[in-house]
């Protein structure tokens, strides 16, 4: 068992590492590497030339901590260690079902549906559960913890949306992981529905004023997002609001939508941020420490 595990840990680190290389030295339409860095580009130029703060810097505070979380939550963490450890609780899960006589989890086949209906069931199934466990991250005192790290956000700006403790990336997806394991989508490239839950994150995080009509009833964006980060919340909402990551329509159906007037300017952040750790290395280990 031992054994097993070490060479499952081995081919991880192994694969990972090979993947990272790949992605950094060829670049092509289906690399996520490059992708993010030119969604990236391409918000920093809307933000450069028609920003909604006018009077909020080019490289606002925390703009190259922001930026190295955005490469560390998506590539560094998993390489350090998330892939591997990952595999190797995917694979201990897999063999107690294989002992109790489980060998599939799936319960809902839809490889025989058109691509483009398993990725629309994907992302909505997807967001929504991100919904809830964002609800967690508020209402549960420790998880809020960890999530403190996205809302240590002063001055907003798309790379904000990639600011987040490594233990969310934890949190997701270990909740996420059996329902969407249920579903058995037989797409095993899911890089459209990456793509554009981060142009969205990107979006609803960037210094930008894009009116969307009735489409933001749909979808979150910058003036929905920006109360998500309120330092003063409301007596009805003293949790948070307003917790939809790609899609708005969860918090409308559920009455956690708030949005009482233009909140371009608004102070972001929580009540106690002087004593929260500025730097990258205090952030990473926060929410493990005892409080004083």
């Amino acid at each position: 068992m031992l054994t097993e595990s070490f060479q499952i840990v081995h081919d991880a680190y192994l694969g990972y590492w090979q993947y990272l290389v790949k992605e950094v030295s060829n670049p092509s339409w289906n690399n996520y590497f490059y992708w993010l860095i030119g969604i990236s580009l391409f918000f920093f130029l809307l933000e450069i030339f028609r920003p909604w703060r006018t009077g909020q810097p080019k490289f606002r505070k925390d703009f190259w901590l922001d930026g190295f979380y955005m490469f560390f939550n998506f590539f560094l963490f998993s390489l350090i260690i998330y892939h591997a450890a990952s595999e190797l609780v995917a694979t201990w899960f897999h063999d107690l079902l294989s002992s109790v006589g489980i060998t599939n989890l799936v319960a809902i086949q839809v490889g025989g549906w058109p691509a483009w209906l398993q990725l629309l069931i994907l992302f909505v199934l997807r967001d929504f559960i991100q919904w809830n466990v964002h609800r967690l991250l508020h209402r549960v005192s420790w998880l809020w913890e960890f999530h403190k790290v996205h809302h240590s956000v002063e001055q907003m700006g798309f790379a904000a949306h990639l600011r987040y403790h490594w233990m969310e990336n934890v949190v997701y997806n270990v909740l996420q992981y059996i329902p969407l394991a249920l579903i058995g989508f037989s797409i095993t490239d899911f890089i459209i529905v990456h793509l554009f839950t981060t142009i969205i994150g990107h979006f609803n995080h960037s210094n930008l004023r894009v009116p969307l009509g009735p489409l933001k009833y749909l979808f979150n964006h910058p003036q929905m997002h920006i109360w998500h980060h309120a330092l003063d919340l409301p007596p009805e909402h003293r949790h948070g609001m307003n917790y939809g990551l790609s899609l708005s329509i969860w918090d409308y159906l559920f009455r956690t939508a708030y949005i009482p007037h233009n909140g371009r300017d608004i102070p972001l952040g929580f009540h106690d941020m002087k004593e929260f750790p500025k730097s990258f290395w205090g952030q990473l280990t926060h929410g493990f420490r005892r409080k004083k």
